[in-house]
């Protein structure tokens, strides 16, 4: 059986993280993204099922407590969790799977699965994190000078990574991303598996 690969893709907020996921969704049939559990309600737009799925305190913590996630976190007062069933199920129908999740999440899914693989995207510069951030028109100033500090936080982290990419030209983030998905698939390991018949003939 082939299995896919899991692919941790980790971002400051204003990074383009979203974005680029979004068309590398697109463009690539053989990925998948991990849709999350959450306890917040869910806002103007968003679909349960697509966005995340959006449970009760009690269910969340039915899961949690049953070892069910993958990797989960409280962030302002809501809970988030990646279910390891749904992962699984997806990885041994060969796809290759895609978690958006922060660096304290990419640490605990390491250590279940350090086999997968790491990718950090970064903005060019502090100052066209803080213009994104200031374009989305969402936040006030306040908060947004919070959000650039929590930031610069979550970038620290960048070294625990296996990749980096730096988001300055979109479209040659979104090449770095499927570059990096294009590869992993040609591994060796992966190929004599996928290849045996083939093989055996030739050697």
């Amino acid at each position: 059986m082939i299995f896919g690969n899991l692919f941790i893709i980790t971002a400051a907020s204003g990074a383009g993280k979203t974005s680029l996921i979004s068309q590398l969704l697109a463009r690539d049939s053989q990925v998948k993204l991990s849709i999350s559990h959450t306890t917040r309600q869910s806002r103007l737009g968003e679909l349960d099922g697509e966005h995340y799925h959006f449970v009760s305190e009690a269910q969340f913590l039915e899961v949690l407590n049953a070892g069910g996630f993958l990797e989960s976190a409280d962030v302002h007062g809501a809970r988030y969790g990646t279910s390891q069933s749904s992962v699984d199920a997806a990885l041994q129908a060969g796809y290759d799977v895609i978690l958006e999740i922060d660096w304290q999440g990419a640490a605990q899914v390491r250590n279940i699965y350090p086999q997968s693989i790491s990718i950090f995207i970064l903005p060019p510069s502090v100052e066209t994190l803080q213009q994104r951030l200031n374009t989305r028109g969402q936040d006030s100033s306040e908060v947004i000078a919070k959000r650039v500090a929590a930031a610069r936080a979550e970038m620290s982290h960048v070294v625990e990574f296996d990749y980096v990419t730096i988001n300055d030209n979109f479209e040659v983030a979104l090449q770095d991303l499927m570059a990096i998905i294009r590869a992993s698939r040609l591994e060796a390991q992966t190929q004599l598996q996928r290849y045996a018949h083939l093989i055996q003939k030739l050697t």
